[in-house]
């Protein structure tokens, strides 16, 4: 049979029939039965590649041979060519000279002199034979061989074997697309009269010469010496009976498996008996587990779980991706990952602890010295060295991530995790075991791509009843096997069928002329199996995803088109869109009620001084003033990589107050402004040294940002000694001072006081002018008002907002008469300094001078808010931005 397990559902179906005890016949798999017939174990692909290699370097018209790493990269799909050569019993050295004549007229007819990649790339082609003739020679020498080989020496075999067994009796049951090799296997067997071959096809297909459901029944029918006078009786009429064809188009996968969970949530358990889900995509087997319904009470699933996806897997992966470049230095979010990862929080306990400290300290890049430092624990040691010094051997790699096992190992863990660890143990002990044999693993990349290989191909099998209870299946597990309900997911065009695959280095005429298979044959197969599982079939329904992402088109398979096509009179087809209705509600605001905890935090806050930021932030957003101001919750803490937009606001605001400081209390001068530019520079690198803690400014962005903090305060200076050229005096009187001045709320029992540092205080040709410091861009028309409530309502208003706030704070200092409060926004120098202002609603003149009056309607709008944010009964309310 073509499976172990259709052998098995066969030798169940004989125990439930039998009326009385009998010998059970001996059901094995094709593949069991050519290792038997050749006498030859069929090698495992990781071992044949190690081997392929050993021959590939004793090839004497192969001059410079290629590494390793770079030889894997290619071999694979040589092997597979040596394969597909096999089992369809091709004479492989006209073959291969062919294909070399090929390569040569293709590419190279044109040129009188060949150059010396030319003639390397032609020599590769004219050594085919003699590299399969070694190779091959070298395999059956060990008694071992790929399955092509095996074939190809069990179709030798045949006629030996079929003389010295007359008297058994052989069933061929269940197959479709024969190679070469197995069709002279059959034929040489059913020879004699006591063998036979048992098809399975349709009516329906098998007439309809179109359908490529019946391709290879046909040709054998047709071809086979044994049907020229026997009758080709296998053919029923079960496809065109009725049945109810339900197609159903999703939204995304998780759609698929979601609808699967409510439909079987409606069967019973006689139907769930009678029901498969074969699965197009395995993929989808753990989202579907997730989903199965209380009812279903048992479940058999034939596909094991991919060690692949599996956390512990997922680790090595990304260990081993990280160690390919070897380094004492690594980048912190490497270490952040490894870290992280479930398993080490058992192991390295101040994991959690270390990675926090980094996100603090800003360092992108950490030693082993430090991760040791940080981490700490002398019991992780050992570990912490296996994963993250330096790996000088590929034995070394190995023997670091079997010791990594073995310490997870004495941890409690769930039994799937257990089973995973087992599973990668056996996987690094394969690849210790090659390497010791051959010595051909020299990096680090080629343990990850060895790795990666095997994992892909490791399972994990599950437990259960074969032949009770719903059944789970791949395409493949399907074969033979009859089902009164089928539910098959990812019905998709590239999925089901799959698609043109041009793994090979055979052309396509190569193919046609020595009948190789051609993804049109290999289109066919997919058409049998699918049209199988609707053969018996009563209750079908079919599932595709609608969502285009990667290389997913989301389009329906052609064979969901072929069943509206034919739209036979008993099926029934129903069209089901089941993609999720999207409903944009309402947004429910947060509100939140101020308790005594929130007003006591609030007594605090007025006590300090309401800063004007958090003033601003209140008018912005009631909500996120509470969050930021009253439960003090703050962003977390993440390594800045690139200097922050706050974060350059800072440099350049500590580096003018340094600069400016000696100059408090004199008049500017030009002379003097321009001795300050060659201090631009040591100071610029000094405050990112500070500010921009432990990141590096030396190249890329942060490079560029550095650059731009030097030009911001270059251009700032520029504009002081332009302004004073033209014959205006400027003079320093205080530098990033603090202000703090009381508000007098009369609702509240308590004391009032905003707070706040303002950037600079200077004289402007007699005139005191308070200001603020903006890197982002300003306009004049950002800081000024026509309506007072506005202040306090609208947050594109919060620029006016604070100027006006440092103002009065600073009258409380010393009463102000002739001043002038504003922004210098280094990203509009050119518009000098932007000066508060008032207008009227007809756009009248503006008023830009700070007055008594002024100060005394801005402390009204900021008694209002003040008494707003502090007032018990009135809840923080989100809005709605």
């Amino acid at each position: 049979m073509p499976s172990k397990r259709s052998g098995g559902f066969l030798l169940n179906y004989i125990k439930k029939h039998s009326k009385k005890t009998v010998f059970a016949p001996r059901i094995i798999s094709i593949e069991t039965f050519i290792e038997y017939l050749s006498g030859i174990n069929i090698i495992d692909t990781t071992t044949l590649l190690f081997k392929s290699y050993q021959v590939y370097l004793t090839l004497d018209t192969i001059k410079e041979k290629e590494s390793f790493d770079s030889y894997s990269n290619w071999a694979s799909t040589l092997l597979g060519d040596f394969n597909e050569i096999d089992r369809y019993l091709i004479e492989q050295k006209p073959f291969f000279n062919y294909l070399s004549d090929i390569q040569d007229i293709n590419h190279w007819y044109l040129k009188e002199d060949k150059t010396p990649l030319i003639e390397k790339y032609l020599a590769f082609w004219s050594s085919l034979d003699d590299f399969y003739t070694k190779l091959t020679t070298q395999l059956l020498k060990e008694k071992t061989a790929y399955q092509g080989l095996v074939y190809r020496k069990a179709s030798e075999n045949c006629e030996e074997y079929l003389n010295t067994n007359l008297e058994k009796k052989h069933v061929f049951l269940g197959f479709n697309a024969l190679n070469s090799a197995e069709q002279n296997i059959v034929q040489t067997l059913i020879k004699n009269s006591k063998n036979e071959i048992i098809w399975d096809t349709d009516n329906y297909f098998f007439e309809d010469y179109g359908h490529s459901a019946s391709l290879f029944l046909r040709s054998y029918k047709k071809k086979w010496d044994y049907y020229q006078n026997k009758t080709f009786s296998f053919i029923n009429d079960y496809y065109t009976k009725e049945k109810k064809i339900d197609i159903i188009s999703t939204q995304k996968n998780i759609g698929q498996v979601k609808y699967i969970g409510k439909l079987l949530s409606t069967f019973s358990l006689q139907e769930l008996e009678k029901t498969a889900i074969i699965l197009a995509d395995e993929q989808l087997l753990l989202p579907l587990l997730h989903s199965l319904p209380a009812n279903v009470q048992d479940v058999n699933i034939t596909m094991g779980v991919p060690v692949k996806n599996l956390p512990f897997a997922i680790f090595f992966e990304l260990l081993l991706q990280i160690k390919i470049t070897e380094t004492s230095v690594y980048y912190y979010k490497d270490v952040a990952s490894l870290l992280n990862h479930p398993f080490l929080h058992k192991i390295i306990p101040t994991a959690t602890k270390y990675i926090s400290e980094v996100k603090m300290s800003n360092a992108t890049h950490i030693s082993v010295e430090d991760i040791l430092k940080g981490i700490g624990e002398s019991t992780s040691v050992s570990i912490v060295n296996a994963i993250f010094k330096p790996w000088k051997t590929t034995q070394e790699a190995i023997t670091n991530c079997l010791l990594l096992i073995d310490n997870i190992k004495e941890f409690k863990h769930t039994k799937l995790d257990s089973l995973a660890l087992f599973e990668l143990h056996a996987i690094f002990s394969k690849i210790e075991v090659l390497n010791n044999e051959y010595p051909y693993l020299k990096t680090i990349k080629t343990i990850q791509q060895f790795y990666n290989e095997l994992i892909t191909t490791t399972t994990i099998d599950y437990q259960g009843d074969a032949y009770n209870g719903l059944q789970i299946m791949g395409v493949l597990e399907s074969r033979v096997l009859d089902f009164e309900n089928i539910i098959i997911t990812s019905v998709n065009e590239g999925i089901l069928p799959s698609g043109k695959s041009n793994a090979s280095f055979i052309t396509y005429d190569l193919k046609s002329h020595y009948g190789l298979p051609k993804y049109t044959e290999k289109d066919a197969i997919y058409t049998y199996h699918f049209t199988h599982m609707l053969q018996r079939a009563k209750n079908i329904t079919l599932l595709y995803n609608t969502h285009s992402e990667g290389m997913n088109a989301g389009e329906k398979s052609r064979f969901i088109t072929q069943l509206e096509i034919d739209n036979l009179p008993n099926h029934t087809i129903n069209h089901y869109n089941v993609a999720p209705k999207i409903t944009i509600g309402k947004k429910q605001l947060k509100s939140v009620n101020k308790t005594p905890d929130v007003i006591n935090r609030l007594k605090e806050i007025a006590a300090k001084g309401f800063s004007p930021s958090a003033l601003t932030n209140y008018i912005r957003n009631p909500i996120d003033f509470y969050f930021q101001s009253i439960l003090k919750i703050r962003e977390i803490d993440e390594v800045e990589e690139t200097v922050a937009a706050n974060t350059l606001g800072t440099i350049i605001h500590d580096t003018l107050e340094i600069l400016y400081t000696p100059l408090k209390g004199s008049l500017l001068t030009s002379e003097i402004l321009k001795t300050l530019k060659k201090e631009i520079h040591p100071e610029v690198t000094k405050q990112f040294k500070k500010t921009f803690e432990g990141g590096d400014f030396t190249k890329g962005k942060n490079l560029l940002i550095f650059e731009v903090a030097k030009k911001y305060v270059s251009n700032f200076i520029d504009f002081e000694i332009k302004d004073i050229q033209a014959g205006n005096e400027i003079m320093i009187i205080q530098l990033e001072e603090k202000l703090k001045a009381p508000i007098i709320v009369p609702e509240l029992d308590f004391p009032i006081y905003i707070g706040g540092k303002v950037d600079r205080v200077d004289s402007y040709n007699g005139t005191l002018r308070i200001i603020d410091y903006k890197t982002g861009k300003v306009n004049q028309g950002d800081i000024e008002i026509i309506n007072w409530e506005d202040l306090t309502d609208d947050y594109s208003y919060s620029k006016a907002f604070q100027v006006l706030a440092y103002a009065l704070m600073y009258n409380h200092k010393k009463t102000i008469t002739n001043t002038e409060a504003g922004i210098i926004s280094f990203k509009n120098l050119g518009a000098g300094f932007l000066k508060f202002g008032t207008k009227e609603k007809s756009r009248g003149p503006k008023n830009q001078v700070i007055t008594q009056e002024i100060l005394t309607l801005f402390e009204e709008q900021l008694v209002s808010l003040i008494t707003e944010i502090c007032n018990p009964n009135n809840p923080f309310i989100e809005k709605e931005l």
